[in-house]
């Protein structure tokens, strides 16, 4: 558990969770889910002592729920919402050049290290409480940003501004988790792009269908989370709407900011879902090319036999002929016989050859 002091002009961290609330700013409580767990009862005593409310037993529920999709609800003392976070897990790894079968298989760890964890956030008037993962990097990522923003121990500094309210640190984690997709988007592409080469290479015979299924699944369970996230921030959007107008022009100011960044983040999700839906669309259209490229081989192997089928058939038909038990047929007691007969043959295929090629029946462009 880390506790950090954000102030108006000042990010700093705290030894542990102090007695009162500092003067000006707000608290930012990171920590793993464990040690949330381990820890509830302090901090239940903490957050009475800081704010006269404790979180409600179903929403600590919540924050400890590892499966849970993304949400959002409140109470008259805090607003609750958790985030399910995209990233590429350790399975990813960058695709070999040319080995076929060791790029199927970086595809598959790949597109199974998808981590969707979820990231959940309580937000009192002058508290933040964030769960993490046990590897989240979230949290270290902006406990180092905000500490060269605020320039711990410099003052004067007037570069980016700090967050301004709980509210206002959680839109930026949000926002930081959304815009994370980006790395996974890469990943996604390159290696759906990599079993669609393989899928439609006409060289190859494809047979890593549980990998395809795979990759179909996890889309699918993609376009899942993103819609979750959507109608999460939606619903957070909706109770900022309905939040009591303010007294004062800078908290009115501070709440259209909320609005405007709340809205920035809505926006990312739905390019994230976009994105998602464009590779479903993209490996269903692989595979049916898949099959219409099998379907025309197959179409071009039946043309061929049925030609050269229809090339000997004549054929067929002479030697069938001449080889009836009669003893008047033509040709048969003649020395020049076989050697006309033969001709016959010859001239016979190679003019019905001929004909089929001209009509573009033995042709590979069909």
């Amino acid at each position: 558990m880390r506790v950090f002091h954000v102030g108006p002009d000042r990010f700093t961290e705290l030894d542990g969770l102090p007695e009162a609330l500092p003067t000006g700013g707000f608290l930012w409580i990171g920590t793993a889910r464990s040690e949330f767990e381990a820890r509830i009862v302090t901090l239940q005593e903490h957050l009475y002592r800081w704010q006269g409310s404790q979180l409600v037993d179903l929403h600590v529920s919540d924050l400890l729920n590892q499966q849970l999709p993304s949400h959002y609800d409140y109470t008259s003392w805090y607003d609750l919402l958790v985030f399910r976070r995209l990233v590429a897990g350790n399975g990813a790894e960058a695709l070999p050049a040319d080995d076929a079968q060791a790029t199927i298989a970086s595809a598959r760890r790949a597109l199974q290290g998808i981590d969707t964890s979820p990231v959940g956030f309580a937000l009192f008037d002058r508290v933040l409480i964030t769960t993490h993962p046990s590897d989240c990097a979230v949290r270290e990522y902006f406990a180092q940003r905000l500490a060269g923003l605020g320039g711990v121990g410099v003052e004067g500094r007037t570069t980016v501004r700090l967050p301004s309210s709980p509210a206002d640190l959680m839109l930026r984690m949000v926002n930081h988790m959304v815009d994370s997709y980006l790395d996974l988007r890469r990943l996604l592409t390159r290696q759906l792009g990599a079993l669609q080469g393989e899928l439609l290479s006409p060289k190859s015979r494809f047979h890593d269908w549980p990998v395809l299924l795979e990759s179909r699944n996890t889309l699918h369970l993609l376009e899942d989370i993103c819609e979750d996230q959507r109608a999460a921030m939606q619903e957070w959007l909706d109770a900022l709407e309905e939040w009591p107008d303010a007294a004062d022009a800078g908290t009115r100011r501070e709440r259209e900011l909320l609005r405007v960044r709340s809205r920035d983040v809505l926006e990312h999700i739905e390019r994230v879902l976009a994105h998602v839906r464009r590779l479903e669309q993209s490996a269903e259209t692989a595979v049916q090319m898949h099959f219409s490229a099998l379907g025309h081989r197959t179409n071009d192997i039946m043309r061929t036999l049925t030609v050269l089928t229809a090339i000997f058939m004549p054929l067929n038909l002479v030697t069938g002929f001449f080889g009836m038990n009669f003893d008047t047929l033509p040709l048969i007691h003649s020395a020049t016989g076989v050697w006309v007969t033969i001709g016959v043959m010859a001239a016979g295929g190679l003019g019905l050859g001929l004909f089929f090629w001209r009509k573009r029946y033995l042709s590979t462009r069909g």
